[in-house]
């Protein structure tokens, strides 16, 4: 059995005071054995967030990182000092840094590679716009997606990553995949790894779906066999949240 994992996505959200008091509301209410929480917050509050939830199981991750350890790059935070923070968890490309910071499926691998070098687990981020699914591009896109996430990286580190699958169709917009259409992805994706690595790799990796869950269709999305969690956006930022961790409940 693959262990679920909820990772919420803050994005670029709250004051420093509102992220002290969600992150203080949730410590008691999401401090769980039965799912892997992860909190990925804005660079700024992670030292804050790491000193409220130490002690409990729910872990603080990042957005986003650089793919060089250190360098003039004017702004950005490298694999190596999330890792000297203890930081385990981050996410890679999510479609708005494609979107809107030039982000490409050659720079989600260098910093996936990187993610694992320092002992991070990226959670990589692939999905299809609108105009791709209807014209019946969704399993070429997303297959051309993971195959170059993935180049470089040996059968002994796809148990180390996450990935998430996004249709960018469904982030931000209130619209979800259906539980069928989301399964369907998963499932293929499942069956690329499987097709690459082997059986044993391709039941290990934890394949989440994102795009407008929340705590009304978690239940539905988290039970089908090929989707083990997801990467949620603005349900993470509402007291609901304890709702979509525990999903069966």
């Amino acid at each position: 059995m693959r262990k679920k994992v909820v990772a919420g996505n803050w994005k670029m959200n709250l004051t420093p005071a509102q992220a002290r008091d969600f992150a203080t509301e949730m410590k008691s209410k999401i401090n769980t054995d039965s799912v892997d929480v992860v909190m990925c917050v804005p660079f700024v509050y992670l030292p804050m967030v790491q000193d409220i939830l130490a002690g409990t199981k729910i872990a603080v991750g990042a957005q986003n990182m650089h793919y060089a350890d250190e360098g003039a790059y004017t702004g950005e935070i490298s694999g190596k000092m999330l890792a000297e923070m203890n930081v385990p968890y981050v996410i890679i490309g999510h479609s708005e840094r494609r979107e809107y910071f030039s982000e490409t499926d050659t720079t989600v691998n260098i910093k996936s590679l990187k993610a694992l070098q320092h002992g991070l687990v990226p959670i990589v981020c692939i999905g299809e716009t609108l105009k791709q699914r209807d014209s019946n591009r969704t399993f070429d896109v997303i297959a051309k997606q993971l195959e170059i996430a993935l180049c470089g990286m040996g059968a002994e580190n796809i148990a180390k990553i996450v990935i998430a699958y996004e249709p960018i169709w469904a982030i931000g917009t209130g619209k979800t995949a259906t539980k069928e259409q989301a399964e369907e992805v998963c499932a293929a994706i499942r069956a690329q790894i499987r097709g690459r690595y082997g059986d044993e790799p391709a039941a290990a990796v934890r394949v989440l779906y994102g795009g407008s869950v929340n705590d009304a269709n978690a239940n539905e999305l988290f039970t089908m066999p090929n989707i083990d969690g997801g990467l949620v956006g603005g349900a993470s930022l509402k007291p609901s949240f304890e709702k979509v961790v525990f999903y069966d409940k």
